[in-house]
């Protein structure tokens, strides 16, 4: 009989096997299936690659389990078979290799860094349910692996060793940085987890060898902790339809004297690698001894980071909105952007506005789903030629999380700090139809990762060098049958780090007063929304068409047959009373400007002004 893995690890280095997916992908397997499937469906495909690797000299060999949970498989409508992809998938590697390999179970993430709304009971049961199938499997142990967070590894390495004391390995994800995508230092997330009962810890996938070679390095002053690295063959190319990689065998042999010189245990290769890069790395390893030479010395020296530098924001000299809402009345007026090239009406409202001292002035980001200009320029000319503060919408529709880190980054570079984080309305019901809906993130995790620039973080958990100091706002629909149910879910905006909340329009006295009773307990200021009507018609549109928006049967009555100068002269009057009914409630006021009409909203904010110095007059002397 073979030694137990832990045994094995302590005398020798152990060659991994490499990549399944990007592998099955060459053989002409196309991007978008579940490759787990093929464990049922193609089980012969499966067991020709595990084959391949052993006869490489591969020994530890992976199961072909990845994603074989419960919220993976779902999108193939393959959630039910749990447990028989994961059965077949050890015993195609066990029949596949000789007695001497160790087959451990692969068990990759739920959310791969990003929330994605799953709540962390289903990844809990999601994980579980893979983990005692895999339990009750001849497996030689588990491997963890593509692991973002410390905080869902540590979910599956807790349920595992609730259940058994088989060897376990964790790896994470990485590109050299020195931090988990959560922010926690590498080193501090390896001794948690040598805490909580890992046998071995290390990094796969997302960087080529380079990448985890310097991720390795800040963690090598751990020598009581087995490491294991399973690179990727580099940065793929898409060329012609087809992805490739470049890193040769040739490099990944070079690559693991490396990787063994700083204390690596098990060493195979992720994403492009075949059997012959293993070939070429278990020639190499034949007859290792350690290099102790000046050059693999100075690679062991961890690399420290500066730690990132708080900016110096505006608001050191100037309050933000919510330091400004806490002391007084303050006015958020809505422009939207235009939607063609001429912006002079844009800034003649933005001068209008300032001139009557709003608090900010913000902009939204393609509302409705229908192409407008860049909220970000015109909020940099906003503050520029007119002294505004720009507030700045920005839509989870229609960024990756690439581009909406690259987006905060620009904000941050021109000093505009005061953001919304929202969903957006889906791209197929605005102008363009055919665009895609990106929705890469949540409005959630959108506010999540915006406050880990705050801590100098970057969403892949890159350090910055300097701290942002964004200011998040949070959208919230009080137009709603359950307002509790609604409220329930703006304080898990709130648990995100949202600071302040802006509502859709209402339209109703009553329902400001219900509001108020509904979020009183919160920590952070409410602006309620009202938009002045412009016409009966557009009361009309609004209430039924546009959603998120609903007018009482009383506004509609008011405003029916309205047009031109009269129902404007109208929605401002409704306006005025529904802001009787919210100042004495709400110190955030946030006017939408209906058709740039900014007139209308030049006349509410004159008339907040009024009467906060009114209500200051009447107050005074019960202050004394």
């Amino acid at each position: 009989m073979k030694p137990e893995l832990r045994q094995v690890l302590a005398q020798k280095i152990l060659i991994g096997d490499g990549a399944m997916g990007t592998y099955l992908y060459q053989q002409g397997f196309p991007v978008g299936i579940s490759y787990e499937e093929l464990n049922l469906i193609q089980s012969e495909v499966v067991a020709d690659v595990h084959r391949r690797y052993y006869e490489a000299g591969a020994r530890l060999i992976e199961t072909n389990t990845f994603s074989a949970n419960r919220e993976k498989l779902s999108k193939y409508g393959l959630e039910q078979e749990v447990e028989a992809i994961n059965r077949a998938g050890v015993e195609l590697a066990r029949s596949s290799v000789g007695p001497d390999a160790y087959v451990v179970g692969a068990i990759g993430p739920i959310r791969a860094g990003m929330r994605k709304n799953v709540r962390t009971a289903d990844v809990e049961d999601a994980l579980r349910e893979q983990i005692l199938v895999l339990l009750d499997t001849q497996v030689d142990g588990l491997l963890l692996e593509t692991f973002y967070d410390l905080e869902e590894m540590l979910i599956a390495l807790r349920l595992i060793r609730q259940l058994s004391s088989i060897p376990v390995i964790c790896q994470f994800a990485t590109e050299g940085i020195s931090t988990t995508h959560d922010g926690i230092s590498l080193e501090d997330a390896f001794l948690r987890l040598k805490e909580e009962g890992a046998d071995v810890i290390g990094f796969n996938c997302r960087t080529g060898p380079n990448g985890i070679l310097r991720s390795l390095q800040g963690v090598a002053q751990l020598s009581d902790i087995p490491f294991s690295v399973f690179p990727n063959a580099g940065i793929p190319d898409y060329v012609d339809g087809r992805y490739s990689y470049a890193a040769t065998p040739e490099y990944f042999a070079e690559s693991a004297l490396r990787f063994a010189d700083l204390g690596a245990r098990i060493i195979g290769g992720c994403c492009g690698t075949t059997p012959e890069h293993i070939a070429a790395m278990v020639k190499a390893l034949q007859g290792y001894e350690p290099n102790r030479s000046e050059v693999y010395a100075a690679e062991r020296a961890v690399v420290t980071e500066a730690a990132p530098q708080t900016s110096v924001r505006e608001a050191d000299v100037e309050p933000t909105l919510v330091d400004i809402v806490k002391q007084r009345h303050a006015v958020i007026v809505e422009l939207d952007p235009p939607r063609d090239l001429d912006i002079g009406k844009f800034m003649e409202g933005t001068k209008a506005l300032q001139d009557v001292h709003v608090d900010a002035i913000t902009m939204a980001d393609n509302s409705l789903a229908v192409t407008r200009m860049s909220n970000l320029a015109l909020g940099m000319l906003v503050k520029e030629q007119h002294g505004a503060r720009p507030l700045i919408h920005i839509a989870c529709r229609d960024r990756n999380s690439i581009g909406t880190q690259s987006h905060l980054m620009g904000l941050h570079a021109l000093g505009i700090d005061h953001v919304l984080a929202v969903t957006g309305d889906p791209a197929r019901f605005g102008d363009l139809p055919g665009a895609s809906s990106v929705y890469d993130m949540t409005s959630f995790e959108m506010i999540r990762m915006i406050k880990q620039l705050n801590e100098g973080i970057a969403f892949s958990g890159k350090p910055l060098k300097k701290k942002a100091n964004f200011i998040v706002g949070a959208a919230f629909n009080p137009n709603v049958k359950y307002l509790d149910k609604a409220v329930q879910r703006l304080e898990r905006k709130i648990e995100s780090g949202a600071d302040y909340i802006m509502t859709q329009p209402v339209y109703d006295p009553k329902l400001i007063e219900r509001i108020h009773e509904a979020t009183k307990h919160l920590d952070v200021p409410v602006f309620i929304g009202i938009m002045p009507l412009a016409s009966g018609r557009n009361a009309e549109y609004l209430h039924n068409e546009v959603p998120g928006i609903q007018l009482s049967d009383e506004v509609r009555a008011r405003m029916t047959g309205l047009e031109g100068e009269a129902g404007r002269k109208e929605g401002v009057a409704i306006a005025k009373e529904l802001l009787d009914a919210a100042m004495p409630l709400f110190n955030g006021i946030y006017f939408m400007t209906p058709f740039l009409f900014y007139d209308m909203s030049v006349q509410l904010t004159q008339y907040v002004w009024q009467k906060a110095e009114r209500r200051e007059l009447l107050l005074s002397p019960l202050l004394k």
